[in-house]
């Protein structure tokens, strides 16, 4: 079948970090952002119910420090899939991308997530009415197959029938999202890791923009899949290891490195920790938490963490506690 593809530049999805859910919130997106110019960044996992009836500015509130940026949306009903795509046009986003991964029983429930892979027209048809609504990418991030199901015509027919509707951009876990059996911790872990079947991915649809996703853990390995498809997306392990993230500008774009130090970092948090304050009166604590891995490796740096972790310290300022932070990295011992 011959798709109908939205011409895109690869090199925009070249590097990004995963829609991690309860992680990659807003707060978080800023401190990436402090240490990547060019990687793209994503939401959490935002579903077409929350936004139809919920607060909407608090799902989709951002820093325009974070693009380039994209929405994840979890649903499956077209009508509402637009509806929530052009929310998130007009409040600023550069893409919408549909969630068809995730395999937690909650979004078995709302018919969502990894099991929309058994049904790809009805993805099809969300994409297409997503694309009919808004002008940014439509993309989609999906497994290599359901439950025990390793059939590559099965993840081909299913990009196949969505690159029709117009999806050019396809976000590739490669690992099967077992439906039963396994919390979705174990679904990160427990299924095989195929690369080969994004690599075969890109060979039958070359003119689609392929992402690789899964277990990719250092800028080797991302090197090493970029030499086969358009992309590679990350997620945990520059969680917990963000520092990697400073050199992504330098050799996956041929740009400056985009900081110096992680003092730099920090101080630039702890002013985004006082704006946020000021704006919203969010507490720095809910913000400190996405900052913890800044320091990993550095002699230390537990200590630095103990602070910034320490729940006795929340009603002090961001500024004292950044001090007392420091104190303890310089001293290696907690202060008094």
């Amino acid at each position: 079948m011959t798709p109908l593809v939205i011409p895109v530049h690869p090199a925009g999805w070249r590097l990004s970090v995963a829609p991690m859910l309860d992680w990659t919130d807003k707060h978080c997106r800023y401190f990436h952002r402090l240490l990547t110019r060019r990687t793209r960044l994503y939401t959490e996992m935002v579903t077409t119910g929350a936004l139809m009836h919920g607060s909407v500015r608090r799902h989709l509130r951002f820093d325009e420090a974070e693009h380039p940026l994209a929405l994840q949306l979890g649903g499956s009903e077209p009508r509402e899939l637009a509806l929530a795509a052009r929310m998130g046009e007009a409040w600023g986003y550069d893409e919408i991308n549909l969630n068809c991964g995730c395999p937690s029983e909650r979004v078995q429930r709302g018919a969502f997530g990894a099991c929309l892979m058994a049904e790809p027209r009805l993805v099809a048809a969300g994409v297409k009415a997503m694309r009919d609504a808004v002008r940014i990418p439509v993309t989609v991030k999906h497994r290599i197959g359901i439950d025990r199901l390793e059939s590559y015509d099965f993840v081909r027919d299913f990009v196949g029938t969505v690159a029709e509707a117009g999806c050019a951009v396809f976000i590739v876990h490669a690992r099967n999202a077992w439906l039963q059996g396994l919390s979705p911790k174990e679904n990160r872990a427990v299924p095989p890791l195929r690369y080969e079947v994004a690599y075969r991915l890109k060979a039958d649809f070359p003119d689609l923009t392929i992402v690789v996703n899964g277990g990719i853990t250092s800028p080797d390995a991302i090197e090493a899949h970029l030499s086969r498809v358009d992309g590679a997306m990350l997620g945990r392990e520059v969680y917990h290891r963000p520092w990697q993230m400073t050199q992504w500008d330098q050799r996956f774009y041929a740009e400056a490195a985009s900081v110096a130090c992680p003092d730099a970092v920090e101080a630039a948090m702890v002013a985004y920790m006082e704006r946020e304050a000021r704006a919203d009166g969010t507490p720095w604590y809910p913000i400190a938490r996405h900052m913890l891995g800044l320091r990993h490796g550095q002699r230390g740096a537990r200590l630095w963490r103990q602070v910034w972790s320490n729940h006795q310290l929340k009603p002090l300022p961001p500024r004292a506690v950044a001090a007392m932070a420091r104190l303890a990295l310089e001293t290696e011992s907690l202060p008094s």
